[in-house]
């Protein structure tokens, strides 16, 4: 995990772009951690996906911890850097960006390794084209 002092700003490409809604947040209106998780994985996949050249699969998630809480209507950007790509796999950083509109000013919340394997349309295991 990086630390939010040394990484002022997003690191990889822009993968994805949302708005928090109240059916993405608890009692409190800061966003269910599971819902961030589920989006970081859509933002992982598609890039996965344009680097394998197909359908892949989520086969793990390395840990991560939440810096700063999100409040409903939040803008969040999620940023993808690949890591490594492998025979069949590819290990992509995926970094969560809470934008303050505002103040023209964002916050990392928090990032995440996914790893993601290249799969035919049986589901198994294919090899990812050079």
């Amino acid at each position: 995990m990086h630390d939010v002092d040394k990484d002022p700003v997003p690191k990889g490409d822009l993968a994805l772009k949302v708005t928090a809604l109240p059916r993405d947040c608890n009692s409190f209106g800061d966003i269910y951690g599971g819902w961030l998780v589920s989006q970081m994985d859509v933002a992982g996949t598609g890039t996965a996906s344009r680097i394998a050249r197909g359908r892949v699969a989520t086969v793990a998630i390395d840990r991560m911890g939440f810096m700063v809480p999100v409040p409903v209507g939040a803008q969040l950007a999620f940023h993808c850097h690949v890591l490594d790509i492998g025979r069949s796999s590819i290990k992509i950083c995926v970094e969560v960006w809470s934008e303050d509109l505002a103040h023209d000013d964002s916050r990392k919340v928090t990032e995440a390794v996914f790893v993601f394997v290249a799969i035919d349309d049986r589901g198994r295991t294919r090899i990812i084209p050079s």
